[in-house]
Protein backbone atom coordinates (compact mmCIF):
# COMPACT_ATOMS: atom_id res chain seq x y z
CA UNK A 1 0.00 0.00 0.00
CA UNK A 2 1.26 3.53 -0.56
CA UNK A 3 0.68 6.24 2.18
CA UNK A 4 -0.21 9.41 2.43
CA UNK A 5 3.01 11.33 3.23
CA UNK A 6 2.27 15.09 2.96
CA UNK A 7 -0.76 17.83 2.77
CA UNK A 8 -0.97 21.17 1.00
CA UNK A 9 -3.54 24.24 2.09
CA UNK A 10 -4.28 26.74 0.29
CA UNK A 11 -4.56 30.47 1.30
CA UNK A 12 -5.75 33.71 0.54
CA UNK A 13 -3.33 35.77 2.96
CA UNK A 14 -0.09 33.90 3.40
CA UNK A 15 0.79 35.30 6.69
CA UNK A 16 -2.90 35.16 8.18
CA UNK A 17 -3.02 31.48 7.42
CA UNK A 18 0.64 31.05 9.13
CA UNK A 19 -0.37 32.54 11.82
CA UNK A 20 -3.86 30.45 12.10
CA UNK A 21 -2.03 27.16 12.03
CA UNK A 22 1.05 27.97 14.15
CA UNK A 23 -1.28 29.43 17.06
CA UNK A 24 -3.98 27.28 17.00
CA UNK A 25 -2.37 23.70 16.54
CA UNK A 26 1.31 24.90 17.29
CA UNK A 27 2.77 23.93 14.02
CA UNK A 28 6.21 25.01 13.26
CA UNK A 29 6.10 27.29 9.95
CA UNK A 30 9.24 27.75 8.00
CA UNK A 31 8.89 30.16 4.99
CA UNK A 32 10.79 29.96 1.90
CA UNK A 33 10.22 32.73 0.23
CA UNK A 34 11.72 31.83 -3.30
CA UNK A 35 9.49 29.36 -3.60
CA UNK A 36 6.54 31.06 -3.01
CA UNK A 37 5.81 28.45 -0.06
CA UNK A 38 5.57 27.65 4.11
CA UNK A 39 6.59 24.23 5.01
CA UNK A 40 4.25 23.12 8.02
CA UNK A 41 5.72 20.41 10.35
CA UNK A 42 3.53 19.14 12.92
CA UNK A 43 5.56 17.25 15.06
CA UNK A 44 9.20 15.70 15.94
CA UNK A 45 11.18 15.31 12.72
CA UNK A 46 14.70 13.59 11.95
CA UNK A 47 17.79 14.90 10.46
CA UNK A 48 16.38 14.08 6.84
CA UNK A 49 12.96 16.44 7.75
CA UNK A 50 11.05 13.19 7.84
CA UNK A 51 8.36 12.70 11.13
CA UNK A 52 9.77 10.63 13.84
CA UNK A 53 6.75 9.50 15.32
CA UNK A 54 3.67 7.72 13.05
CA UNK A 55 0.22 10.21 12.94
CA UNK A 56 2.59 12.82 12.00
CA UNK A 57 2.36 14.31 8.08
CA UNK A 58 3.60 17.15 7.49
CA UNK A 59 2.44 19.90 4.68
CA UNK A 60 2.32 23.17 3.34
CA UNK A 61 1.12 26.23 2.54
CA UNK A 62 0.71 28.31 -0.90
CA UNK A 63 -1.08 30.50 -2.83
CA UNK A 64 -4.51 29.55 -4.02
CA UNK A 65 -4.04 29.81 -7.57
CA UNK A 66 -4.93 27.88 -10.80
CA UNK A 67 -5.96 24.39 -9.65
CA UNK A 68 -5.37 24.70 -6.50
CA UNK A 69 -7.91 25.83 -4.48
CA UNK A 70 -8.77 23.03 -2.25
CA UNK A 71 -6.62 20.73 0.06
CA UNK A 72 -4.48 18.57 -1.27
CA UNK A 73 -3.36 15.12 -0.17
CA UNK A 74 -0.14 13.61 -1.58
CA UNK A 75 0.86 10.31 -1.73
CA UNK A 76 3.99 8.29 -1.77
CA UNK A 77 5.04 5.60 -4.94
CA UNK A 78 7.90 4.21 -5.88
CA UNK A 79 7.75 5.49 -9.62
CA UNK A 80 5.85 9.04 -10.73
CA UNK A 81 6.21 7.45 -14.36
CA UNK A 82 4.35 3.94 -13.26
CA UNK A 83 1.79 5.79 -11.18
CA UNK A 84 0.66 7.88 -13.95
CA UNK A 85 0.57 5.12 -16.64
CA UNK A 86 -1.79 3.51 -14.06
CA UNK A 87 -4.06 6.60 -13.01
CA UNK A 88 -4.59 7.41 -16.80
CA UNK A 89 -5.77 3.60 -17.37
CA UNK A 90 -8.30 3.96 -14.33
CA UNK A 91 -9.76 7.23 -15.04
CA UNK A 92 -7.66 9.96 -13.83
CA UNK A 93 -5.94 12.39 -15.26
CA UNK A 94 -2.43 13.79 -14.71
CA UNK A 95 -2.74 17.83 -14.21
CA UNK A 96 1.01 18.71 -13.36
CA UNK A 97 3.63 16.07 -14.97
CA UNK A 98 6.46 15.29 -12.47
CA UNK A 99 8.73 17.80 -11.24
CA UNK A 100 11.94 18.16 -9.33
CA UNK A 101 11.65 18.98 -5.43
CA UNK A 102 14.81 20.05 -4.57
CA UNK A 103 17.03 17.34 -2.98
CA UNK A 104 13.99 15.29 -1.60
CA UNK A 105 12.35 13.85 -5.09
CA UNK A 106 9.91 14.38 -7.22
CA UNK A 107 6.12 15.40 -7.24
CA UNK A 108 3.49 15.30 -9.63
CA UNK A 109 -0.56 16.21 -9.83
CA UNK A 110 -4.01 14.03 -10.67
CA UNK A 111 -7.41 14.46 -10.94
CA UNK A 112 -8.66 10.88 -9.47
CA UNK A 113 -11.71 9.34 -11.19
CA UNK A 114 -14.01 11.71 -9.15
CA UNK A 115 -12.05 15.41 -9.95
CA UNK A 116 -9.84 15.64 -7.16
CA UNK A 117 -6.60 17.13 -7.42
CA UNK A 118 -4.54 14.34 -4.97
CA UNK A 119 -0.54 14.62 -5.57
CA UNK A 120 2.34 11.82 -5.49
CA UNK A 121 5.93 11.83 -4.43
CA UNK A 122 8.67 9.82 -5.09
CA UNK A 123 11.46 10.00 -3.00
CA UNK A 124 14.82 10.55 -3.98
CA UNK A 125 16.38 7.69 -1.92
CA UNK A 126 14.59 4.55 -1.83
Amino acid sequence: MNKVVHFEIPTDDIKRAQAFYRDVFGWQINEIPEMNYTIVVTGPIDDKRMPKESGFINGGLMERKDEFQYPVVTISVEDIEEAGKKITEHGGKIIRPKMEIGDMGWAAYFRDSEGNMIGLFQNRSP
